[in-house]
């Protein structure tokens, strides 16, 4: 088989919804002609790009990679013999960007710099994704990096539009002096007994996702520490040994600190790109997206411990 956009289409939908069956119905095909379509994707690449469960799909660690690379073909595509417009260059114009706790913020803003030198960037930090819906619905912003989980994808209304950016593991840090910092991975029932450090309720189903977790690995936490704050002075606790944390796969540690992959990945966190469609147009959702696939990228290029779990965990499930 030869790969074409169409395919690449077909990946990206399927990330987005979550289900095949939901990709089909967006894309306006039937659930069994998007199943062959995506067996015959897979065994183009020679290894599966999904992982079905009970409540749909969810990208192995290869087709994170994937999928992120067809977006930016896709992106690139999108724009391939666009002319510069005849017209007078407008006006500077402003656009209106919210971000929760997303580490791929910093590297996504200074991509825009790159990509839409005319246009002015006024960031606002917002930690609940539902709240950033809120502002998106109302006008108050124009574009937004918000955050959902496998099961529970955001709702919003036709007046604005969203593009997965890319769906990640959580780990845990804990201390590197702690009786379990030299295992590879880590089972979440193994820290039954620790204080944990949690970021409040995001509206989006945190932390209701790690408590369905913690149940189901047999045990409720002894103790919980309400932390939204610098991400550094988190690492020092967790480093004095005061608990541990549920923390981005794209953690980067202190020397005192480790940052391990729990076994059986139970927690799964989806960063979701969002923008208003009367403000926003295609050409600045395509520049939003691929600053921020290419800022992931680069976080994910400097975690040596998402890398070494990726190549692990897809050796392990292809064997």
């Amino acid at each position: 088989m030869e790969l074409e956009l169409r395919h690449l289409r077909v990946l990206c939908a399927i990330a987005d919804a979550g289900s095949v069956g939901r990709a089909a119905a967006d894309l306006g095909y039937s659930q069994p002609a998007v199943s062959t379509q995506l067996r015959r994707i897979e065994g183009h690449f020679g290894e599966p790009l999904f992982e079905r469960g009970p409540t749909g799909v969810r990208p192995t660690p290869y087709g994170v990679e994937v999928v992120a690379q067809a977006r930016d073909v896709l992106a690139r595509a999108a724009v391939i013999g666009r002319r510069p417009s005849p017209e007078p260059t407008p006006a500077r114009r402003t656009l209106r960007v919210a971000a929760t706790n997303s580490p791929m913020l910093v590297g996504m803003m200074a991509g825009l710099r790159a990509r839409l030198p005319d246009v002015s960037l006024a960031v606002s930090s917002v930690y609940a994704s539902s709240r950033i819906v809120e502002l998106l619905e109302e006008g108050a912003v124009d574009a937004a990096i918000a955050a959902d989980y496998p099961g529970r994808e955001l709702e919003h209304s036709d007046a604005v539009a969203h593009r997965g950016i890319v769906t990640e593991p959580n780990f845990v840090a804990l201390p590197s002096r702690h009786p379990l910092a030299h295992r590879a991975q880590i089972a979440l029932a193994d820290l039954a007994e620790e204080a944990w450090f949690l970021t409040p309720d995001d509206g989006a189903g945190w932390p209701g996702v790690f408590h369905t977790a913690c149940a189901a690995a047999g045990f409720t936490p002894s103790a919980v520490h309400e932390f939204l704050g610098d991400r550094l002075e988190l690492q020092g606790m967790i480093a004095d040994g005061l608990g541990v944390a549920v923390v981005q796969a794209t953690t980067r540690p202190i020397p005192q600190v480790v940052v391990k992959p729990l076994v059986g990945t139970p927690l799964w966190c989806r960063y979701v790109l969002a923008w208003r469609r009367d403000v926003v147009t295609e050409a600045t959702a395509d520049a939003l997206l691929q600053s921020a696939t290419a800022a992931y990228r680069e976080l994910v290029a400097r975690s040596p411990h998402l890398r070494t779990w990726a190549a692990r965990t897809w050796n392990v499930s292809g064997a």
